[in-house]
């Protein structure tokens, strides 16, 4: 072995063809361009949603009604949810928005709401971001307490 006869191992050294740099480099002339038209210009960049001069999809779709920017969502708990966690001896007397992450019943940033459908029989001590009226009722009837965060 001498230093002329010395090559890379195979695969390791790719040569790619050089666009638009002389015929000699079969790329010549218009680059792959093809000729004429936007695409073969520099400095051409489509917008998105550009369909070749056809009215684009999200023009096409009627849009209508309103929607509010400040929105707020709650997640909703219902009461019999919470019950069947108390029968099944997951939550005890007290329960917290973490508890609800971790019963995956909620995301970490997501607000929560507990709302009033089915009964809770047990005393339980609940915190969350809202209530609704017969939920709030109903556990306090239950002998609970009701926590906003």
């Amino acid at each position: 072995m001498e230093l002329h006869n010395l090559k890379p191992a195979k695969g390791s050294v790719k040569k790619d063809i050089r666009k638009g740099r002389g015929e000699g480099s079969k790329k010549g002339g218009t680059a792959t361009r093809g000729h004429k038209g936007a695409k073969s210009r520099s400095g051409y960049s489509r917008t998105p949603g550009f369909e070749g001069g056809q009215m684009p999809l999200y023009r096409r779709v009627p849009k209508f009604g309103f929607t509010n920017i400040n929105r707020v969502e709650y997640q909703a708990v219902n009461l019999d949810t919470l019950q069947k966690l108390i029968d099944d001896k997951k939550i005890k007397d007290v329960v917290t928005f973490d508890d609800f992450v971790a019963l995956g019943l909620v995301g970490k940033r997501e607000l929560v709401k507990i709302l009033g459908r089915g009964e809770i029989k047990s005393p339980v001590t609940v915190y969350a971001h809202k209530f609704s009226k017969t939920a709030q009722e109903a556990i306090e009837a239950a002998g609970g307490k009701v926590e906003l965060l």
